[in-house]
């Protein structure tokens, strides 16, 4: 008998869980109290009527958030999932509710967000008959989430959900959807309790650490002479940011981020060289063509960093540390796989490398940081010019927020601002959408971060065209009363495209021109005040008044029309051939 399984002391009988007879309906909500969920994000209708009338009578034990649109129900519990480190929880009905999500599901899939969604659906006994609200969801959403599952019996669900919370969170993390009859949802059945998952089989959520490629690494980065760390959002996910710090601090090796792994370190880190990709920094881009040894620490190798993959960091020695086995060799051929969590592999690998300084080469990094400071960052943010620039208010924004907030942004020119010029002191400050690039994602990604981490100042940095994919939300915000700043940087174009357009279709402004409705009018409307300004001279008092203003505040500042994001690495180059004007 094993030890787990002891046999109950003599003249005693072994305890069992009471039965309940409880409704498939109760049955999810049990399960979402035993996983630790507090906040649901979501939108009834019909097919999941059932578990919203069961909802009524846990409202206590569980804060739901009426979203105006499922898109931001998801991107909501994706802020939701970065802010705090816990499982994101959707609800959304059959049919057009159900397909709303899509996006969302797709953003968390590519950038490793831990969601469940709990899909209501037509009953059992009318699948397959076009019957009203009814979609194919399973097949739908197989393409964009970890693992999808179809319940049509209520005696399956606690051990379906346990299942789901257990492969939305670990390993490599990412979205689960649970889609339940409507039959399933109202069937009474006999409930003994829930267990949590801790096993499936067939999968492998890290694989198994090999000491002997940790020592090859090891050895590898002891004889280097020009060793570059890249890392992204897996040092997060990992909550290993600790274990890095130590990693990089004894090997004394640059230190460069991706867009998702941004602030996992503090931004003033002596080892911190920037930023990598299409707007990183000059010497991070350029010198990962002159590395001897390059060491990826959960990031993918995604193509907006590498530029040209023929021309790619072709002399170093590639050493990958990831969770997951399919990331490694993808993209980027890798001497030395290091696969595992970067929890328990930096550890192992820092106790191997050499206590050492590169002065030299890290010198060549603040040489090149100079070049792009005369080039790019001064006029970006001291400008000379009449109109303001985004990062000049970014900057403003650091003084007074101290890289305390939580900044969250939507997708276009001002994320590449933000993520250049945002200061962070602690992890989990940076969240906006990586891989997928959702317009859109800002402002309902906002308001499930603030319910993350509650006591953080959150602000949201927008662009006018990506505010107006989503500004729905507003009705969320006014509804819940979450005190979210919203910051409009309104250039009056979607300026990301139009660079492109400026820079290599010679100006051919093919529909980039956007008009806007009055954004501090519509903010009146749903009771968020706020205000909208065009001179340098009231930028400072501007965002002290919206980050001191109790609730909500929305501010939309004017800033140059025509202003460009540089660096840049144009498509098709190689980041050697980044361009700083």
């Amino acid at each position: 008998m094993s030890t787990i399984e002891k046999a109950p002391a003599k003249g005693k009988t072994e305890k069992k869980p009471a039965v309940k007879n409880i409704s498939g309906s109760v049955a999810v909500l049990e399960a979402f109290l035993e996983e630790g969920v507090s906040t649901i994000f979501g939108y009834p209708g019909g097919a999941i009527m059932p578990i919203y009338d069961a909802l009524y009578d846990y409202q206590e034990k569980l804060h739901h958030i009426l979203v105006r649109h499922e898109q931001g129900a998801t991107h909501a519990a994706q802020g939701y999932a970065r802010s705090s480190g816990e499982v994101g929880v959707v609800f959304a009905t059959s049919g057009p509710g159900a397909t709303n999500l899509v996006t969302g599901l797709a953003d968390a899939m590519i950038d490793s967000t831990p969601l469940v969604c709990v899909t209501g659906q037509v009953f059992a006994h009318l699948l397959g008959t076009d019957a009203f609200q009814e979609t194919d969801v399973i097949n739908i959403t197989t393409p964009v989430t970890k693992w999808n599952y179809q319940v049509t019996d209520a005696t399956e669900i606690p051990a379906v959900l346990a299942k789901a919370f257990y492969i939305a969170r670990s390993g490599r993390p990412g979205p689960v959807l649970i889609d339940i009859t409507k039959n399933a949802q109202i069937q009474k059945f006999d409930y003994e309790g829930y267990t949590k998952c801790d096993h499936v089989r067939s999968y492998r959520p890290a694989p198994i650490v090999r000491k002997e490629y940790v020592a090859e690494a090891a050895k590898l980065i002891n004889e280097a002479q020009k060793p570059f760390v890249i890392f992204g959002q897996g040092v997060i996910l990992g909550k290993a940011e600790q274990e890095f710090i130590k990693f990089i601090e004894k090997a004394g090796i640059p230190t460069a981020w991706t867009v998702m792994g941004l602030s996992a370190i503090p931004s003033d880190h002596p080892l911190n060289v920037g930023m990598l990709g299409m707007h990183g920094n000059y010497g991070p881009n350029v010198l990962t063509n002159e590395c001897d040894v390059l060491i990826a620490i959960g990031m993918r190798f995604d193509d907006r960093v590498t530029g040209r993959l023929d021309k790619y960091a072709k002399q170093a020695k590639v050493i990958h540390l990831d969770i997951d086995p399919a990331e490694v060799d993808k993209n980027v051929k890798t001497t030395v796989p290091v696969w595992g969590d970067c929890k328990e592999t930096l550890p192992m690998l820092t106790a191997l490398v050499e206590q050492k300084v590169y002065p030299q080469w890290l010198q060549k990094f603040k040489d090149m940081m100079k070049e792009e400071e005369e080039a790019c960052i001064n006029p970006e943010l001291n400008p000379t010019t009449e109109a303001m620039t985004m990062g000049e208010v970014i900057k403003t924004l650091n003084e007074l927020t101290g890289g305390d907030a939580i900044i969250v942004t939507d997708v276009g020119q001002h994320q590449m601002v933000a993520c250049r010029y945002a200061k962070f002191t602690n992890s989990k400050s940076n969240i906006t959408s990586g891989g997928l690039g959702t317009m859109g994602f800002g402002l309902p990604a906002a308001i499930g971060a603030k319910v993350g981490a509650p006591k953080r100042t959150t602000v949201a940095i927008i662009g006018d065209g990506g505010f107006q994919m989503t500004l729905q939300e507003l009705g969320t915000i006014m509804q819940t009363e979450i005190d979210v700043k919203i910051l409009i940087l309104n250039n009056q174009f979607l300026g990301m495209v139009r660079q492109w357009q400026q820079l290599f279709n010679d100006k051919r402004y093919s529909f980039v021109d956007i008009a806007s409705p009055n954004f501090v009018t519509l903010a009146s409307a749903y009771k968020i005040p706020g205000q909208s300004i065009s001179k340098r001279e009231d930028l400072k008092k501007a965002l002290s008044e919206m980050l001191n203003t109790k609730g909500a505040y929305l501010l939309e500042v004017m800033v140059g029309k025509e202003n460009n994001v540089f660096p840049m690495v144009p498509q098709g180059c190689s980041v050697a051939e980044i361009r700083l004007k």
